[in-house]
């Protein structure tokens, strides 16, 4: 257990200042769009009051309140949480083949410590969860701190003031990453960690059989995929598998289970069995 931490602190410290270059990004975007996002609207106000002659409870009708959906529909908003999306995606295949395709191999060297091969999966994994999860709870703080900057910027009679809970309920954008519920927040991001164990044992299949690999790697993937997904093609057909919501849910947990425990286990055996030093 203690190689396994290390190794995780490991892989986390390669990635650190790549990382706090996506934080400072966010900050700085999403910070600047709040702000642009209120000034836009109380040049309108006073366009709209002093140029236009209509009084404030018009203007509030015709505009409407400004709120942070205003913000979180906003490119300031999405453009980062775009970049950090599609980085961490890239980063989920970088972390494996940084270490195959380095000047020295690395990989050799990691697989060589003393300690349980799969170590390294469930390291590599970690690192990931742990820099998606620092990344949600960075929005989390964002989203706050931008209500404190829209009610600086603009005066209470013009906002509609919302929560972090009220936001993630109201914005699509919001809950895709920060759903509502803790239970929707533990499946949303188990079925996430799923598939990064699927993509890395994808990974592990194309390292041990190379290009014979690399469809051997779609295929799974594919499978894997065709399988967690056949229970919700199933319960469209409700009248041929009458069952309650309740237990849908948890028939596609338990599917999600063995998908990911059969990733563990398959990379498991190519770590140890197939991939040699």
């Amino acid at each position: 257990m203690k190689s396994y931490f290390r190794l995780t602190e490991f892989e986390l410290g390669r990635f650190f200042k790549f990382y706090l270059v996506l934080i400072g990004l966010t900050i700085v975007s999403q910070i600047i769009g709040v702000i642009a996002v209120s000034k836009e609207y109380m040049q309108e106000a006073n366009e709209a009051i002093y140029q236009d002659g209509l009084s404030k409870q018009a203007f509030m009708d015709q505009r409407g309140l400004i709120s942070l959906l205003d913000w979180t529909n906003s490119i300031w908003f999405l453009a980062p949480i775009a970049l950090c999306v599609v980085t961490l995606l890239i980063y989920m295949f970088f972390i494996w083949y940084r270490d195959w395709l380095g000047k020295n191999t690395f990989i050799y060297r990691l697989l060589m410590l003393p300690t349980q091969r799969i170590h390294l999966f469930f390291a590599k994994a970690t690192t990931i969860f742990i820099m998606v999860l620092g990344l949600v709870a960075l929005q989390v703080f964002l989203i706050y701190i931008a209500g404190i900057v829209l009610e600086w910027m603009v005066p209470n009679e013009f906002m509609q003031t919302m929560g972090v809970s009220e936001v993630s309920v109201a914005s699509q954008y919001v809950n895709t990453i920060l759903p509502a519920t803790f239970t929707e927040f533990v499946l949303y991001y188990g079925t996430g960690l799923m598939f990064v164990c699927i993509f890395f044992t994808a990974i592990l299949i194309e390292r041990s059989y190379r290009w014979k690999g690399l469809l051997f790697a779609i295929g799974y993937v594919a499978a894997a995929t065709a399988v967690f997904m056949s229970l919700i093609f199933l319960s469209m057909e409700w009248e041929l598998f009458p069952l309650y919501p309740l237990e849908w849910l948890i028939l596609q947990i338990i599917i999600g289970i063995i998908v990911t425990a059969s990733s563990v286990f398959l990379s498991h055996y190519l770590l140890t069995k197939k991939i040699t030093v």
